[in-house]
């Protein structure tokens, strides 16, 4: 099964890098990403001291997030809100079925949320007979298309405008050649008529408030409002690492999600959401229920090494940089969670023995370090997933030859010169032969350096 991933995952990535049209795509839109976010950076005098801050509000929620979890729970509960704990998806996908009985709804709406698509939520609820709509835009042109987000901030950045004109053609019977405003409208009618008959709101949560027991969203088009206030039940369903400790902790990580995701200094909605409403209060859902998952987070909680992963604040900014992910693409891994966050820690969510592979889809170059808002050391976790490859007896046996070959050569220059051996041609070009893509444009075998030095001096 591992080999089957790995080689599934090796024939489209080899695809998706030879693609010129995706590669123009997704570099197109991630230059409009990079420009944005030099301007979002602007808004910080010391943006270094802005992330170790970030970082250690982190750290502070998640080496006491037994303590935060309880706390949270008793503040919730007290304004009349409903905990429910999930240590699967299964537990998580069957309280909300049981919600779903219990009002007897056939339709819900479904504000953007990761966690939601890790529970495959949408595909366990069309198996029981209840529609689920997605209101963010992106998220809605992916459910038109039958596509999974591509990107964990930027659901349809693979697709162009005209893509995207062509769907709703088909789709949705428009016309073919509407402009961005005109298909925003489109999408706008089709959602707007949905709010209004759909009894239960469902969304994911950027983070959990311990000290106040709320959930705070944050978005750029005002759905996540319309899911929360107008249907009757509010379901949130929220990764236990989202946790803070304080509500005061938002004015240091909101602005960086905002500035790291979008570029923005802040996005244009943000909600603190503590309970369903009360007395005389207009707004708001009648019951609300916060569905708490583990689903194998526990697996990174309890190492050492990985726990820092998560303080993942989920705003995409290391894969818009990483080298792979800008050749491959989003659904080229797979899974949930792409780029080098997600190669981190998606073999420990998911089987070790059949994501593995995912933590060499990575150059090591540290790019993803150093655009994490909150300091992660995702290269870092990378090589020590891969570490653990080794230890859990998965490397291949032809892999493992390989580079004890290459270590025994290497580490003794008698050898090489012995042999006479020049690296990049008699050793790299042979034994790595397979993993050169044939489009590399390098085709010629540089000199050594000894040979460079020995004509310097002539």
């Amino acid at each position: 099964m591992a080999t089957t991933s790995k080689k599934l995952f090796l024939t489209k990535s080899e695809l998706k890098a030879s693609d010129r049209e995706h590669k123009r795509k997704l570099s197109f839109n991630i230059s409009k990403y990079n420009d944005a976010v030099v301007q979002g950076k602007d808004q910080y005098n010391n943006l270094e001291a802005a992330r170790k801050k970030a970082k250690n509000i982190k750290w502070k929620a998640i080496e006491q997030l037994d303590k935060y979890l309880i706390q949270f729970e008793e503040k919730f509960t007290s304004n009349g809100g409903q905990v429910i704990w999930a240590m699967d998806a299964q537990q998580a996908n069957e309280a909300i079925l049981k919600i779903c009985k219990k009002h007897n709804t056939d339709l819900v709406v479904k504000s953007k949320s990761m966690v939601t698509e890790e529970i495959q939520l949408n595909a366990f609820l069309e198996k029981n007979n209840i529609t689920s709509v997605e209101t963010d835009l992106g998220e809605f042109i992916q459910q038109l298309d039958n596509e999974p987000p591509y990107h964990i901030v930027t659901p349809a950045m693979h697709k162009s405008k005209e893509d995207i004109a062509k769907l709703f053609h088909q789709k949705l019977n428009t016309d073919s050649h509407l402009n961005p405003n005109e298909l925003t409208q489109i999408a706008r009618k089709n959602l707007r008529a949905k709010y209004t008959k759909a009894q239960i709101g469902i969304t994911g949560g950027n983070f959990l408030i311990a000290d106040i027991g709320g959930i705070a969203l944050t978005e750029n088009e005002g759905n996540v409002r319309l899911t929360t206030a107008m249907p009757k039940v509010h379901i949130a369903i929220v990764g236990i690492e989202k946790m803070l400790s304080s509500v005061d902790d938002l004015q240091s990580m909101w602005p960086l999600l905002s500035t790291y995701g979008t570029g923005q200094k802040m996005t244009v909605y943000n909600s603190i959401i503590t309970g369903p409403k009360k007395g005389k209060e207009v707004d708001g859902p009648e019951e609300m229920y916060v569905i708490l998952l583990d689903n194998e987070r526990s697996n990174l909680l309890k190492d050492p090494t990985l726990r820092e992963s998560a303080y993942c604040i989920r705003c995409g900014s290391c894969l818009n940089v990483c080298p792979v992910y800008k050749n491959i693409g989003g659904h080229t891994y797979g899974t949930t969670y792409s780029g080098p966050i997600g190669a981190v820690i998606t073999p420990h969510l998911e089987s070790f023995k059949e994501t593995h592979h995912l933590s060499h889809a990575s150059t090591l170059c540290g790019q993803c370090t150093e655009a994490c808002p909150v300091n992660i050391n995702i290269h870092g976790m990378l090589q020590y997933n891969r570490s653990l490859t080794n230890q859990k007896g998965l490397a291949e046996s032809k892999e493992k030859s390989d580079w004890r070959k290459w270590k025994n050569v290497m580490s003794k220059k008698s050898i090489k010169e012995l042999l006479g051996i020049n690296v990049k041609k008699q050793v790299l070009d042979k034994i790595y032969k397979s993993a050169i893509s044939d489009t590399s444009s390098d085709k010629k075998t540089s000199k050594t350096f000894k040979e460079l030095y020995k004509e310097l001096k002539q």
